[in-house]
């Protein structure tokens, strides 16, 4: 039996769970628990931990889906230029509005009326008029005038601030590079533990995911590359930045706090829309389950949410606190898994009007929606696409036929890259040195030993011949299971 053996529950859902790891999930007892509970890829988050520990959670993860015979991807999430106040003296300050406050890059602990800044250009990215929104919005200061490294403020709204919280100026607009020489560093541990995505924070211009490309593959590293979106600056440059990379996270955190709440709903449905025209992936991250850092349930809201964006076309939905230092991670997981096997039941599948009227230039990408389009029509079981680079896979995954996608692979790389693909189930097996008819007879009993497809039921296969010689995608083939048995 070939590796990617899937529970019933998982092959049910189409809309890939992406789980960040923290404290509350990287003993072993309980990563396990995740990965049967249906995680599709973890998250490792940069901005807290050691090279040393990011490469050791990777091969625990590894040892237990291959446990499991499951395919479980890896992203690494660069830190990113975190723009932050400094530290107080008794660790936090409560401030009221109309009080005068400071911002201070020469400051070393902060008191009542003023606080240090980590980000030390900040008073040369101000101006008098600015607004600046601290701890993700909660404390909005107004900016009074900027005194050489001094920065003069008047609070609007105020609250409690306490050590190193995160400043954002309204509309965007700072002036910190994309990528951090810990950013640089932290690319070569990317490598170095074989991640299969590596997210980029803060993203502005395309430049900033071809420089991280470069630099990861310069070290080494194969991953593909996620621009996590959240700056008001890249909402001009999405196309830009979608060109550039492999896949958009829609971060909307820092987005909201910079383009305001109420923009968030539309600018998601919108990137998500146009990534999917652009053959590439999305994830829908921030705040999604978040009641459930505490609470065994999720809220209604948080039901309405995930379902959303799993309406959207998302192919991942993210999970944070919730799995990295909640007390319910596995539930977490077990509970988004439910939201999008429900949210995906009503969604009627339809080949797009983009889609129908788009020119397709390259033999495998024709042959990927010739396999969808006709795979939709005829209504068949499932589509195999036997594959070496995961392209053909993706391609029929940017369109909602509802046909589930079997992407059968000899390489390893490939199989993991593939788990975040929406309605892609990856299997990794020896697809090589066969005939045509043994190949197509191995096909079959790989899907028949998932119980994916029963004797008599209709598929569509797509591969590349000759085979065993490298080249893309150039033949689609329609076969009736058992047919070529008898």
């Amino acid at each position: 039996m070939e590796a990617g053996i899937f529970s019933r529950t998982i092959m049910q859902r189409r809309t890939k769970i992406v789980a960040t790891l923290g404290p509350s999930s990287t003993d072993e007892q309980t990563l396990e628990k995740m990965v049967a509970a249906g995680m599709d890829v973890v998250r490792m988050n940069f901005s807290h931990g050691t090279a040393r520990d990011h490469i050791e959670r990777a091969e625990r993860v590894r040892k237990i889906a291959d446990k499991q015979g499951r395919s479980i991807g890896i992203m690494a999430d660069l830190q990113g230029p975190k723009i932050r106040i400094g530290k107080f003296e008794q660790g936090k300050v409560s401030l009221e509005r109309g009080d005068d406050f400071i911002l201070d890059a020469e400051c070393e602990l902060g008191n009542q009326s003023q606080v240090g800044l980590d980000y030390k250009d900040l008073p040369r990215d101000v101006i008098s008029g600015d607004v600046l929104l601290l701890d993700d919005g909660r404390i909005v200061l107004d900016v009074l005038s900027i005194d050489g490294l001094k920065i003069h403020c008047r609070v609007k709204h105020g609250g409690v601030l306490s050590n190193n919280k995160g400043i954002n100026r309204l509309g965007g607009g700072l002036s910190a590079p994309a990528l951090t020489s810990k950013d640089m560093e932290d690319i070569v541990t990317a490598a170095t533990l074989k991640a299969d995505y590596l997210a980029v924070s803060f993203p502005r211009t395309g430049d900033d995911i071809r420089l991280a490309r470069d630099l990861l593959r310069k070290a080494g590293g194969h991953g593909l590359l996620i621009a996590k979106i959240e700056r008001a600056e890249a909402i001009p440059a999405l196309e830009e930045i979608l060109e550039a990379s492999d896949g958009i996270m829609v971060a909307r955190g820092d987005l909201g706090v910079e383009v305001g709440d109420a923009a968030v709903p539309a600018l998601q449905k919108r990137m998500i829309k146009l990534a999917r025209e652009k053959n590439k992936l999305t994830i829908t991250a921030t705040q999604m389950m978040e009641s459930m850092i505490e609470n065994p349930i999720p809220t209604r809201a948080e039901v309405s949410d995930v379902a959303n964006a799993v309406i959207d076309g998302t192919d991942g939905v993210m999970l944070s606190a919730e799995t990295a230092a909640g007390k319910y991670p596995v539930e977490t997981i077990e509970a988004m898994g439910r939201i999008c096997i429900e949210a995906e039941k009503p969604v009627e599948a339809s080949l797009e009007r983009w889609f129908l009227n788009r020119e397709f230039t390259r033999i495998d990408q024709s042959i990927a929606m010739a396999t969808i389009f006709t795979a939709f029509h005829l209504k068949v079981k499932a589509i195999a696409s036997l594959t070496e680079s995961g392209s053909t896979p993706l391609w029929m995954s940017r369109i909602n036929s509802g046909v589930p996608i079997y992407a059968l692979t000899n390489i390893e790389e490939t199989r993991r890259k593939m788990t975040l693909y929406r309605g892609v189930y990856p299997v990794l097996g020896e697809f090589t040195g066969y005939d045509r008819d043994k190949l197509l007879e191995k096909v079959e009993d790989v899907l028949l030993e998932n119980k994916v497809i029963e004797i008599g039921d209709i598929i569509a296969l797509t591969i590349g011949e000759p085979i065993g010689q490298p080249g893309g995608t150039n033949t689609m083939k329609i076969v009736k299971v058992g047919d070529n048995r008898k």
